[in-house]
């Protein structure tokens, strides 16, 4: 039993000594590597860059309009169906009137519109009068998008002003558009104004009704050498990046911002290929020592 309680008491000892030792060599890493920072870096590069104001809206046809009969009467027959095309003052729909003892030719609903017939709101023989709505006719060969420009951004959107346009349908692929209209009031509740984008749209790929995400460009390169945004460092005003430095440190850098996007900022001070520390800004100093990750 004694030999047993000696043997237990050299492997407690021997297991603390380990211990200790493990622990006495991770106080020296931590101790050696405590005032080094651990960062990534990327290249400054030449980008084309826009500077846009991301908003949404909903897409409309340039034009549209809401056929109704002239006379009260029974829809006699719809000639068109939804998605045919159709020309100014064609006829969509045949009214027969509902006179007793009177026999009348059939009252024609004829197009306000060049364009397509958007829907048809009534059947065959429906009962129908000057207020009932027969059809609606859109121009969709260019479109609307409306979107609500925060009061703050007013001073730059412009007629003529470059946009684009993406819907959920085709999320690769953004339609350039421009602006067309800017409402000259903003909303006393919403403090928002209307602006209007008209969007060419020969293909047809734009539907009315469709959510829409704007970017209108307040400002664009198109060979801007330029960081990721996060490499830029803002002090006293003052814009600054890190640069790994001879010696294994960081060095700051005055740069001078030009376009900034949510991704990238153009920026002048350093050249094109250099490194630029993007990971493990926070506390980083001119001169701290650092690690570059791979």
């Amino acid at each position: 039993m004694k030999n047993l309680k000696i043997g237990l008491l050299i492997l407690a000892a021997a297991a603390a000594l380990a211990a200790g030792c493990r622990n006495k060599d991770a106080d020296a890493l931590n101790s050696l590597e405590k005032d080094r920072f651990l960062v990534k870096t990327e290249k400054a590069q030449v980008r084309s860059l826009e500077e846009y104001i991301l908003l949404t809206g909903s897409v409309k046809a340039l034009d549209e309009a809401t056929l109704f009969p002239r006379t009260s009467g029974k829809l006699l027959r719809n000639l068109l169906k939804e998605g045919d095309p159709v020309k100014k003052d064609e006829t969509v729909a045949l009214i027969e009137r509902d006179e007793v003892g009177v026999v009348y030719e059939p009252a024609p609903v004829p197009s306000t519109l060049t364009g397509v017939i958007g829907r048809i709101y009534q059947d065959t023989g429906a009962s129908v009068n000057p207020q009932t709505p027969i059809a609606m006719v859109v121009d969709q060969s260019k479109v609307r998008v409306a979107v609500d420009v925060p009061e703050k951004y007013i001073g730059k959107v412009f007629q003529g002003q470059t946009a684009r346009i993406k819907v959920d349908a085709f999320p690769d692929r953004y339609f350039t558009g421009s602006v067309y209209r800017v409402s000259p009031v903003v909303d006393s509740h919403s403090r928002n104004t209307v602006v209007e984008v008209l969007v060419d749209n020969a293909d047809g790929r734009l539907k009315s009704g469709m959510f829409a995400e704007a970017r209108l460009i307040v400002a664009s390169r198109g060979a801007a050498l330029s960081v990721p945004s996060a490499a830029v460092v803002t002090e006293d005003g003052r814009d600054y990046v890190f640069v790994p430095a001879a010696g294994g440190v960081a060095s700051r850098v005055p740069v001078r911002v030009g376009i900034r996007t949510a991704d990238y900022a153009q920026i002048n001070g350093v050249k094109d290929g250099a490194d630029v520390i993007t990971f493990g800004l926070y506390g980083l100093k001119d001169g701290s020592k650092i690690k570059v990750q791979n």
